[in-house]
């Protein structure tokens, strides 16, 4: 694809200019409002939507970012040189106070789904509220029952037992929890550079020093990663998971509670684990009395396109799944699904989630299950993302700063790196990308255990001409560097 604009450091220096500098000065002037030209003609392609929002009439950014100083924890931070004061949203797009329209191509950390108040969610969390806020699960309700019905049939085997949490760390730490009850052992295997969580037990299990206090942790191995890009054994996958073998024979008693891993790698930078490993790792673990948790928090809910689930790509079926995120489109909301088996350790003591469960939360989720349905958004996500990729491939081909491009569907990971060969992780070039494809109206994440891989997990609803909007404003940026 022919690229639009030309950037002024590049014509200076494909043309030879002999004229004197104040008439060189007033060249380099116009070419620079031209670019700005080209630039408004960037913005004004972002495709077409809708909406308009109402009015902002709330504080300024500058109130917000003063009272957040001020009133919530300094562990907070914000993207952006700049951050954003973001006050509307509708399906894949968000509005700024300024009434600015931004394509959202983050989705909340792979968390809205659906679309930014998808009307089919709003209507049943509203419908819900004006009924009933909140019991407990000691009374019936039909809301709970009905969504742990829709979210079992989603699963293969006999994993049809649901309990309901507030988060994805909530369900990791209950699924850690049943499997040592289970198997009556305590060690846990997990794969470096993963991310599980940051309660108790969840950081235990995460393995980036970034996330990871000076408290106690027990009970965990860290595997090798499986990491095609930067692991030692490239995609070898059965490599790999050698070393699961040897870390049960050399460093637990010969039994182990579990295993636990993503099928990408969401807050270690989109790392799709290499070819063979899980089928290879989950022998390995039943071998030694395990169960295999699947944290789907950020993979699952048709994110992938070609499946439903993450681990679906590998061909297993693991003992327990864990999910949020998605599972609510921003609504506080996580699972844990189990086999009837499994799931009656629990019952040895009283195990109870206040919030878990709640009418209002559950009542969106299955209004999410059936809007993924209804509207093909895993089709959508396949279709999408296929051609997303394609064209991100297509610039890393150009581009010596882009290291590696990589993921499923609507999950995508772009690594830059400044140096090929030695991969060094290119992080001040990832903030400028950011930043500037911010000011063109397009909101990536940011991820990766160095800070240099932009995380690309938008609503499910994103549409080619998005992607292709995306892409163009990714390659303008670099061409300007």
């Amino acid at each position: 694809m022919m690229h639009r604009f030309i950037p002024v450091r590049r014509l200076f220096s494909e043309t030879k200019c002999y004229l004197p500098c104040q008439l060189r000065r007033r060249c380099f002037s116009q070419v620079a409002r031209n670019e700005i030209d080209n630039r408004d003609d960037l913005v004004r392609k972002m495709p077409p939507f809708d909406y308009s929002p109402p009015p902002y009439t709330g504080p300024s950014a500058d109130e917000i970012l003063s009272k957040r100083k001020e009133y919530l924890s300094p562990s907070m931070f914000y993207f952006y040189t700049k951050p954003l004061n973001i006050v509307d949203g509708r399906m894949q797009y968000l509005f700024d106070d300024k009434g600015r329209r931004y394509l959202d191509a983050f989705g909340g950390i792979a968390t809205v789904c659906c679309g930014h108040c998808h009307p089919d969610v709003v209507e049943a969390i509203v419908n819900q509220t004006k009924r009933l806020q909140h019991s407990t699960v000691l009374y019936l309700n039909h809301a709970i029952a009905d969504f742990a019905e829709a979210l079992a049939n989603k699963l293969p085997g006999n994993l049809k037992v649901v309990f309901f949490t507030n988060s994805g760390t909530e369900a990791n730490e209950l699924a850690m929890m049943i499997a040592r009850l289970y198997t009556g052992c305590h060690d846990i295997i997990s794969l470096r550079n993963a991310y599980h969580g940051n309660a108790a037990a969840t950081m235990g299990a995460t393995a980036q020093s970034n996330w990871k206090f000076n408290v106690l942790q027990s009970g965990v191995h860290h595997a090798l990663n499986p990491d095609p890009y930067r692991g030692f054994f490239g995609s070898d996958g059965e490599k790999y998971a050698k070393d699961v073998q040897d870390l049960i024979q050399f460093g637990t008693s010969g039994n182990v509670a579990g295993f636990i891993s993503e099928a990408i790698q969401g807050v270690g930078g989109i790392i799709e684990l290499a070819p063979g490993y899980l089928p290879a790792v989950y022998s390995t673990i039943k071998k030694a009395g395990g169960l295999c948790i699947a944290d789907e928090v950020q993979a699952g809910f048709a994110r992938t396109g070609s499946h439903f689930w993450g681990f679906e790509n590998h061909g297993v079926v693991p003992d327990i799944v864990t999910m949020a995120k998605g599972i609510g489109n921003g609504i506080p909301l996580g699972a844990v699904v189990t086999t009837p088996e499994i799931a009656e350790v629990l019952t040895r003591r009283s195990y109870f989630n206040t919030f878990g469960g709640n009418p209002v939360c559950t009542s969106g989720g299955l209004a999410v299950l059936k809007v993924i349905e209804k509207e093909k958004l895993q089709e959508n996500a396949f279709v999408v993302g296929t051609h997303l990729k394609e064209r991100l491939t297509a610039l890393k081909n150009k581009y010596d700063l882009i290291g590696d491009v990589r993921g499923r569907g609507l999950m995508l990971g772009v690594e830059l790196v400044t140096d090929q060969k030695f991969k060094t992780p290119a992080k001040l070039e990832t903030i400028h990308v950011m930043d500037q494809m911010k000011e063109l109206g397009v909101l990536v994440g940011k991820g990766g255990f160095y800070g240099n891989v932009f995380r690309i997990t938008p609503p499910l609803c994103f549409t080619k001409e998005d992607a292709d909007f995306l892409v163009d404003a990714m390659d303008y940026t670099m061409e300007k560097m």
